[in-house]
């Protein structure tokens, strides 16, 4: 990825409804060269534009992390993971667990079948266990390019 690319990727991190001739201005190229260029940032799975929230607010009343133990091959586990709606995130990890997911739910019963209807009857779950989140203090996706 150049220079340029990891400019327009910073001017939409700090704000991403900012226009695309604004972007242009800021990184000294035309509109339309920096909309082809978002284009294969989005296309190449290098970023999403996306419209960030606090689940809360928009009636999800539970958010969770769960810790998974698992047996055998990792992988398949993270993608049967990554196919439950409720998961938005799912990472492989090195330590007391084997695979991180959290989880947005509309409710502590929701949560609930969740982790006993769909996690934990996933070929290969050990065991888990749920981090309920309290009160969501920050959420930002503003690290930056290297």
């Amino acid at each position: 990825m150049d220079d340029v690319s990891k400019a327009i990727i910073a001017e939409l991190q700090e704000d991403g409804r900012r226009s695309y001739a604004a972007i242009g201005k800021a990184v000294g190229l035309s509109e339309a060269a920096v909309r082809q260029r978002v284009q294969r940032l989005v296309d190449s799975g290098v970023m999403q534009v996306v419209a960030v929230t606090d689940p809360t607010e928009i009636g999800f009343a539970r958010q969770a992390m769960i810790g998974i133990r698992a047996s055998g091959e990792l992988e398949p586990v993270a993608d049967a993971l990554a196919e439950v709606k409720e998961v938005d995130y799912v990472v492989i990890t090195a330590g007391s667990f084997d695979l991180l997911a959290e989880v947005v739910c509309e409710s502590d019963a929701h949560l609930l079948e969740i982790i006993s209807r769909r996690i934990r009857t996933i070929p290969g779950v050990m065991s888990t266990e749920t981090l309920v989140y309290l009160k969501l203090r920050k959420q930002t996706y503003s690290w930056g390019v290297r």
